[in-house]
Formats: structure tokens, sequence, C-alpha cells
């Protein structure tokens, strides 16, 4: 199987907050998608690792992505050593993205930005010829980092508002996170996860209203954007 578009990150339900939206979209452009979860979430406060991959699976579906796989990175232990790196230039290899989605490099969660290095590095790894890895040499034409909840202004923004209802279904899917038992909400320690579903509403709709439209996911890429038709170019400036 080969790939148009793969997003990578640190932990099951991560696509989902970042980037489902885009995902559903490229799907519904005739897009082949693809999820790579580098944990399987064994460190999370709630759930289990048996129940985030059922979870994961029936997002999967809702998302309607043709391929989910993980590399069994160690979670709250994300780095971009060696091994780790060899991993995931093996999927590149297998799966041979156009593009990849990584998160942004700089996050309050370790595991989050060090997945944005270990991605990024993996991604460089599998187009080395010479390098002792089956498959094809290969790497992907774009990378692009989802910035919803960075604090930096991001290069352009998805309009996700006809696919956002799906998005909602497919966060929702990780019930273990999202709507937990009273008990397990009982804990001494601030969970993100508490707040997070509501943040990411706000974000969505914070980043539609940036272009105009109703709900957007936000991106940022390293190199300029090549405009073709300056009469063109959707959102107005008044």
């Amino acid at each position: 199987m080969t790939l148009d578009l793969l997003a990578i990150a640190a932990h099951p339900d991560d696509v989902e907050l970042t980037c489902g939206g885009t995902l559903l979209k490229s799907h519904k452009q005739g897009y082949k998608t693809g999820i790579l979860d580098l944990t399987a979430g064994e460190m999370g406060t709630r759930g289990t690792p048996e129940i985030r991959a059922k979870e994961a699976a029936v997002a999967a579906k809702i998302l309607k992505v043709s391929w989910r796989g993980t590399v069994n990175v160690p979670d709250s232990d994300v780095q971009p050593s060696r091994q780790h790196k060899l991993a995931v230039a093996r999927v590149i290899r297998e799966l041979r993205p156009r593009t990849v989605i990584l998160p942004y490099w700089q996050a309050r969660h370790p595991d989050h930005y060090n997945a944005s290095t270990l991605g990024y590095e993996g991604c460089f790894l599998a187009g080395l010829k010479a390098l002792p890895l089956e498959g094809a040499p290969f790497r992907p034409f774009k990378i692009l980092y989802s910035t919803l909840f960075a604090e930096v202004r991001p290069t352009f923004v998805v309009d996700i508002t006809p696919h956002f209802i799906e998005r909602h279904k497919a966060i929702l899917a990780y019930s273990s996170q999202f709507r937990p038992k009273a008990a397990a909400r009982r804990s001494k320690v601030f969970i993100a996860l508490d707040t997070l579903e509501d943040d990411m509403n706000l974000l969505a709709r914070h980043f539609g209203n940036l272009i105009g439209v109703k709900y957007g996911e936000p991106f940022l890429q390293k190199e300029l954007l090549q405009i073709d038709n300056i009469v063109d170019i959707p959102v107005r400036s008044f």
C-alpha cells in the first residue's frame, strides 16, 4: 500500500485532536490517508493499551484512513534514537507517503516535541540509499506541522467545517480519555484531558474564524508557499 498523506504522532488520539478534520477532508478529496501512532499510550493515566487500541481502531474507521499502525516506542520516553528512527524509516519506505504531518516541535508534553524530531529524522533516513534497511529509498515530498495547540502563527489553515462533526465523533471514540467514569476523574494531578475537548472546540472555531469559516485546523510549513494566481487568493482582507 502507498499513501498520499500520513499523520505521525506520539499517542493514540493525538492525530484525532490535531488534524483529524484534515484527514477526513483529504479522504473526501480522493487521497489515501494513514496514521502512525509512535506509542500505544501505555503510560496514560486513563485506560489501558488494550482499550486504547480498540478505541483507535474505531476512530480510524470514522476518519476513513486506509492504514493505521504503531512502532511501539515506549510511552513517556519518545526519543529520536537510532532504533526508533529506523522503525519510522521502515514505515516510510513501506507506505511511501507524499505528505507527512508531524506535531509542532515545541510542546508542553516531551513526547510531543520529541515525536516531531523523531518523525522528521525517520523520514530523512528513509531516503538514504546506503541505509541497511529493507525497501527502496524514499522521502516524502512535503513535511507539515500541526500547530493547533502551539502558540505560533500558522502558515495556513484548512477549512474542516463540513467534517467537524465526524472529527468530533472520532475524538469521542476515546471514551476512556474523554468520557471516563467518575472514579477515573478523581486525581490530585491536573490532567489536561479534563478541559481538552472544550479547548479543542474553541481552537477549531478560532482558527476557522481567522479564514472566514466556522472550523479550521492550522498548519505550519518551513518552506515558502508558491502562489500562481494572486487574483484568486482566498480569505478576504476586509
